[in-house]
């Protein structure tokens, strides 16, 4: 089954999986995404292989049997957005106690153009209680899928990965206030990776710090 949806993806759109060789083979990771439309997901699942690697997924994909087959067949986790969703945080942490990829998309929601929106601090907590460390892995082009469908044309698709870091709040109390420069320092270093026309509301690298990023 992967192997058809390997074999697709290769019809409709041509992508520069080549960056993604280096990805860690071995360990917990926490590859961090930006999120433009479906098309990242099964890339980055087939891509990936034989590495094992699983994601969130909005838990009302379950209602779809099509999406919830395929989900269930990537070991999915269901996430219920607009709250804390304890029992996906806790699959998460297994996940990746078990070794395995856990790809986290943290704007939430797709952009559809591309650009990078503002992230939400779930995947901080996520990354300080697991102690697992991030991988930014970005990719752009595919915004423009459906237009070239319409139109008959394969896709280029790029990736970009950056370099793994961990997390360190040098001794501070994590605050919110803790919590959402983390968050800003991690979108930073996926919008670092990125043509300047896809950095969003991130655009401005001038304002990245990395006070609480700590390079693997």
């Amino acid at each position: 089954m992967t192997g058809s949806i390997r074999g697709l993806i290769d019809i409709l759109c041509r992508i520069d999986g080549t960056p993604l060789a280096q990805v860690p083979m071995q360990g917990p990771l926490i590859l961090i995404s930006n999120h433009i439309n479906f098309l990242e997901v099964p890339a980055l699942y087939t891509y990936l292989m034989p590495r094992p690697a699983t994601g969130f997924a909005k838990a009302e994909s379950w209602q779809n049997p099509i999406k919830r087959f395929l989900f269930d067949m990537g070991g999915g986790i269901p996430l219920n957005r607009g709250e804390a969703d304890v029992a996906a945080f806790r699959r998460a942490l297994a996940v990746l106690e078990a070794g395995y990829i856990l790809a986290v998309a943290p704007e939430g929601t797709r952009s559809g153009d591309g650009r990078l929106r503002r992230g939400h601090a779930g995947v901080v907590v996520l990354a300080l209680r697991s102690g697992a460390p991030l991988l930014p892995v970005v990719h752009y082009g595919g915004e423009a899928f459906w237009q070239n469908l319409y139109r008959l044309r394969r896709t280029d698709v790029h990736f970009v990965v950056g370099r793994p870091f961990y997390l360190d709040p040098r001794g501070e109390r994590v605050t919110q206030a803790v919590r959402r420069q983390m968050l800003d320092e991690i979108m930073y270093e996926m919008a670092a990776l990125l043509p300047p026309a896809y950095r969003g509301v991130y655009a401005d690298l001038s304002a990245a710090t990395k006070r609480y990023i700590a390079y693997r």
